[in-house]
């Protein structure tokens, strides 16, 4: 590129780089993570051998949505912030909406237990390798939308980070889920969304790092 040509791009100002370019390099990124965050799911840990029946439970598929939701918004948070000059409007209410609902139903759970039920609904049996079993099944994905971000054009790169972050936890957190056995809003408030916050925070301290230009 000649000078004169490049002083003439950057007068213009930050213009938006094409939507379905950021769409498709993302959507690429969780076809390539995905399949990994399954394999770690059953290589490691294997479904739960219920599965069948619990699909007729309404707790299973809040504890498989939800996080689904997060996922969904984040990815179109993370092709917003892909683009120079594009908003990100309201995909960080729709990340944040899922975790509130959750923790909506967990205060109902815990106010309605008997006081000595209660710790038992927050804990679980498993509360000790919840939210790190997430943050496992993650990293695939989370890594493949940092190389994908990495080649598109973030400005706000902390943002950015996170939103993947949230990408990969909510897929990370949905795919734990066809093993995990908990099945309380209490557990699900505490343990998934730190789950999933894990990623977040990660990205958003990795992304000024990796994502700069």
């Amino acid at each position: 590129m000649k000078t004169d040509d490049l002083v003439a791009m950057l007068a213009t100002g930050p213009t938006a780089a094409p939507r379905r370019a950021a769409g498709r390099r993302l959507g690429f990124a969780l076809l390539a993570g995905l399949p990994l965050s399954f394999a770690i799911l059953f290589a490691d840990y294997g479904v739960r051998r219920d599965l069948v029946q619990a699909m007729f439970w309404p707790m299973f598929w809040v504890k498989v949505l939800f996080p689904l939701c997060i996922a969904a918004a984040a990815f179109v948070a993370v092709q917003r912030l892909a683009r120079p000059g594009v908003p990100v409007r309201r995909a960080w209410i729709g990340m944040a909406a899922p975790v509130l609902v959750v923790w909506v139903l967990a205060a109902v759970a815990w106010f309605n237990a008997p006081p000595q039920d209660r710790m038992p609904l927050l804990m679980g049996e498993s509360w000790r390798v919840c939210a790190l079993s997430i943050g496992l099944m993650a990293l695939p994905v989370f890594a493949a939308a940092m190389l994908a971000l990495k080649s598109l054009a973030p400005t706000r790169p902390a943002l950015a980070g996170a939103a993947a972050g949230g990408l990969a936890g909510g897929v990370g957190a949905a795919v734990y889920a066809l093993h995990c056995m908990e099945l309380t809003a209490p557990f699900l408030a505490v343990w998934y969304v730190s789950g999933i916050a894990v990623p977040v925070a990660l990205g958003a301290l990795l992304g000024p790092r990796l994502l700069r230009w």
